[in-house]
């Protein structure tokens, strides 16, 4: 039996996330999996009644649960950084899920804006790191409101974080087995004491992966070669900033926001599954938005289960969808709604 927590969130988060529920209970009846499901109200709604994002309380209840399924965070009302701080990162740190998983897969080139570009061409897989770096919040303002006023916002690697993710991307790679090939995407030309770390370590568990190709490319140069040749990669691996970066243009060669699905991982304990588009405020309630990230989300979190044939299935029928049936990957213009959307997956599945 699955215990999976969803967490709908804010803006359009509850309208994905019912979508989503819709082709889990559907996968359930064909592929023979039970599940059970327990919704929390985290968000921005919650913290404007109550003043509260996440407790120590919460955490270890989510603890309790082999998933969690996750909207959007990020609520109009709110000044930025209380929710993403008090609940994303809050949740990424406290639970571990030191990986977070962004496959970048192009369906149907309609969708591309790139030229002559197919799906054979873009198709891979960023492995971020996603405890450390720049997102552990560590630094201090020098003289704050002065003329010589100094901002130091520091990023923190060790070796321990640095290792586990670099060898999560090998074993990624070597699972997944196609090009097999992982790029290491940093910039050690400039940042010299972190990268100097990603750079010998990689080198470092490369010697036990003989049939794993290796390179290396600056995060300037990999956003570059996104555009001009994503056939070029398999895997990458990469530090939390940086991975931050280029998954959002990963998500607009494969077709935007609307189908960009990620996972933040913890392979040993709870992991959060969830759409990378955000909340979405100005569509909200409108029945437009795209639901099919939030659908690969659950497809991605059946085949972390272990339900491997049905979050494939899921994929299919995703794939069935976007590339027979709708106009447009963008919300308000997919030909379809939000709600018509979940069925037509729903129904080739």
């Amino acid at each position: 039996m699955h215990k999976i927590a969803v967490i709908p969130g804010d803006g359009t988060g509850p309208e994905v996330i019912r979508e989503g529920l819709k082709v889990l209970e559907a996968a359930s009846g064909k592929f023979k999996f039970k599940y059970e499901t327990k919704v929390f109200d985290f968000g921005g709604e919650r913290y404007l009644k109550t003043g509260k994002v996440l407790d120590d309380a919460d955490i270890e209840e989510l603890k309790k649960y082999s998933a969690i399924f996750l909207g959007a965070i990020g609520h109009p009302g709110v000044k930025p950084g209380i929710l993403e701080t008090g609940i994303l990162l809050k949740l990424r740190f406290s639970l571990d899920q030191y990986i977070n998983l962004r496959p970048v897969k192009l369906y149907d080139d309609r969708f591309c804006p790139l030229k002559d570009k197919k799906p054979q061409d873009i198709d891979f897989v960023v492995v971020r790191e996603n405890s450390e770096g720049l997102y552990k919040g560590m630094g201090e303002f020098k003289d704050k409101g002065g003329k010589d006023e100094v901002a130091i916002q520091v990023s923190y690697n060790t070796r321990k974080g640095v290792e586990r993710c670099i060898r999560y991307a090998f074993e990624y790679c070597r699972k997944r087995n196609k090009k097999k090939k992982l790029t290491l995407c940093g910039k050690t030309n400039v940042l010299t004491y972190a990268w100097d770390l990603w750079e010998r370590t990689f080198n470092e568990v490369a010697r036990e992966y003989s049939d794993i190709a290796t390179d290396y490319a600056h995060v300037d140069a990999t956003t570059m070669w996104f555009v001009k040749n994503p056939e070029w990669f398999d895997v990458i691996v990469t530090d939390n900033m940086f991975g931050d970066i280029i998954t959002d243009l990963g998500a607009m060669i494969q077709g935007g926001m609307g189908i960009a699905a990620g996972g933040n991982i913890n392979p040993a304990g709870v992991s959060m599954f969830e759409p990378i588009g955000g909340s979405a405020p100005k569509y909200t309630g409108k029945n437009v938005i795209n639901p099919l990230a939030a659908i690969c989300a659950a497809g991605m979190m059946l085949e972390n289960l272990g339900e491997v044939k049905a979050g494939k299935a899921v994929e299919d029928a995703v794939i069935k969808v976007a590339t027979s049936k709708l106009k447009s990957l963008a919300a308000g213009k997919m030909g379809y709604s939000t709600q018509e959307v979940g069925d037509l997956v729903v129904g080739n599945l």
